[in-house]
Parts: C-alpha cells; structure tokens; sequence
C-alpha cells in the first residue's frame, strides 16, 4: 500500500530481457533504501513492484509481460516517480493508494495556467465512472484531486491543478499532449460499486 506521495525521482539505468518480460535496475537517486530488503515494494510510476536485489543507491525488480501490456514508463530506460510501501506509523499524505494500474489515460492538454499547470487526461470508458469532482486519482503514481469531470462519447475528461512543487519533484514535469499515463482510480470508489453491485442483485433476487 502506498500514499501516492513521490519520495524521489529514480532512473531506470538498465533493462535485461528476462522471459517474456525484464529486469530492471532503477538508480534510487535520493531515496533512501536503508530500510529496503529484498522482497520489498516500491512503486514505479505507480506501478507496485517487488524488489528482487538491493544495491548502495539502487535496485532491481523483475517485470512481467502482463505488467508491460498494462503500464507506460517501466519499457525503457529514463525518470520514474518512486515511493517505498506505506508502514502503519507513517503520514497519509495523500490518498490510499494500491500501486496496481488500472488502465492508462491519455494526456489531452497539459500547460500553465497562472503559476500552476493545468492536467487534462482522457479516461477511458471501462475507468470514467471511478472519477468525481474532488475526488482522488493517481497519475502516474502521483496522488492528485480531480477539479472537474466531463462526460464523452468513449469515457471523461478529467481536469487536475498541479502545483508548482509537484511539477519539481515528479516526473509529470515530462508529459506532453499525447502521452499515455498509469491510472489507479480510488479504492474507495472501487469498493462502493462493488457494494452497489451486491445490493442491486439482492434486490433483484428479493423481488
């Protein structure tokens, strides 16, 4: 479990085949991994991965092709957004966050507004219902607050106010018109259907 709060910005140095899929070697940059052992999570551009060696300042995780077919930014070599799993102890900063990608959005605009920068990501239909006004999503595994939802044809729209300091320290400082992005809707919201379902078939076999 994590909180969708970026820790630090990594790399991924080094990709070798392995299987059907990869594995990576990610240079930690400033995140300590002092506490980490192998068999750890961390989150990579909001994707939970198990790390499988840890080195002084980086570590390895092994990628699955079901894992790739899912997700943007764990292909290749560049920036990622880092977090290491949440403890009890610590802060809920951001949100409840599972680091297991529900589906990718596209970045429909992405430019400054003041002295922030507007999001606009295109959800796709299977995703748009988990999304509301104020409501949690995560980006890339950035935790973020949805200032507006619009209804389309194929899914929503969904508006996201980045401040300055998010822009700094995440990799979303990179996307451009086009981009593809990891998307985890809220837990909670995902709950709530499901409780809903369970009602609406109660319902059904009551009647």
């Amino acid at each position: 479990m994590f909180t969708g709060i970026v820790a630090a910005v990594g790399r991924i140095e080094r990709r070798q085949a392995l299987g059907d899929g990869f594995r990576l070697t990610v240079d930690a940059g400033p995140l300590d991994l002092a506490d980490v052992a192998i068999g750890d999570s961390i989150a990579i551009q909001g994707a939970c991965m198990t790390a499988v060696a840890v080195g002084a300042g980086h570590f390895e995780v092994e990628v699955s092709r079901e894992s790739l077919g899912k997700t943007v930014g764990l292909d290749r070599e560049g920036e990622v957004n880092l977090e290491k799993a949440l403890r009890l102890s610590d802060r809920l900063g951001g949100h409840l966050v599972s680091g297991h990608v529900d589906g990718l959005g596209t970045v429909d605009r992405f430019e400054p507004v003041a002295e922030s920068w507007l999001l606009q990501v295109r959800v796709p239909s299977e995703l748009s219902r988990y999304f509301a006004y104020k409501g949690s999503a995560t980006v890339n595994g950035v935790s973020l607050t949805v200032n507006s939802v619009t209804d389309t044809a194929d899914g929503c729209l969904i508006a996201i106010n980045l401040i300055p300091h998010t822009i700094a320290v995440t990799t979303l400082r990179h996307l451009a018109v086009g981009d593809r992005v990891n998307l985890e809707v809220d837990l909670i919201a995902r709950y709530v259907e499901r409780m809903l379902q369970g009602q609406d078939g109660e319902m059904l076999r009551r009647g």
